[in-house]
């Protein structure tokens, strides 16, 4: 196992399998885990010190998400990249930011306006310092921000388990040149068509943004030493 989590401690007053579940997905998500790699519950159970049950719930719902491919009498390994299924993550992603989007829009004050100001200045920092795990962790804030304002407070749990496969591709696409910088000039982009109260003209500035993102995707996909 390429992965140590033997300094990782887990807070035993919590469910364990809630925790061992987000860490596991952020190893696979950001490619300490590789697509094809060995996941091996009784290793992981011994280095956080627990036993096999709540690292075999986690698991499960790594598989529910397809990021794990559990198959019986044989190793249990990280999902290799599969095209169909980011592009289909793509899609319902796409159209559930379009409408988050559109409904913000309607209810936009200034208040919002500060909050995604305040995400974005953050992000911008990250960029800057090269502290890419962050930038996309505030990336992930400006959009979950976005559903908030839009009062659908179900939606980003729903974008963020439906995003997944792109996930993996965004820790790779980041630190390309200009990759980062062109999110950043999309996502003011956005704000000025939340800013501007019309849905339609928020959903296009969504879906501008997320076309040009995919587009970056498909060509880390199309690139070298991709599992």
């Amino acid at each position: 196992m390429s992965f140590d989590l033997s300094a990782h401690r887990l807070d035993r007053s919590r469910p364990l399998r809630d925790q061992i579940y987000p860490l596991l997905r952020d190893l696979i998500l950001t490619g300490a885990i590789r697509p094809g790699a060995v996941i091996d519950e009784k290793a992981i159970a011994l280095q956080l010190n627990v036993s096999r049950t709540p690292v075999r719930e986690a698991v499960k719902r790594l598989s529910d998400e397809h990021l794990v491919d559990v198959a019986a009498q044989s190793a249990t390994r990280a999902a290799r990249m599969d095209r169909h299924e980011i592009e289909e993550s793509f899609l319902i992603r796409r159209a559930l930011e379009m409408e988050s989007a559109a409904q913000a829009a309607t209810r936009m004050r200034q208040e919002h306006a500060d909050q995604l100001h305040d995400i974005l200045a953050r992000h911008e920092r990250a960029v800057e310092r090269r502290h890419f795990a962050e930038a996309i962790a505030q990336d992930d804030a400006f959009h979950r921000a976005i559903t908030s304002i839009s009062d659908l407070p179900r939606l980003w749990g729903t974008i963020e388990i439906s995003k997944a496969q792109l996930d993996r591709c965004r820790h790779l696409m980041v630190p390309r040149a200009g990759q980062a910088e062109a999110t950043l000039e999309q996502h003011r982009e956005i704000i000025r068509a939340l800013n501007s109260h019309d849905p339609a003209k928020a959903a296009a500035a969504m879906k501008a943004h997320l076309d040009a993102a995919y587009r970056s995707t498909v060509a880390v996909l199309d690139g070298p030493g991709l599992g």
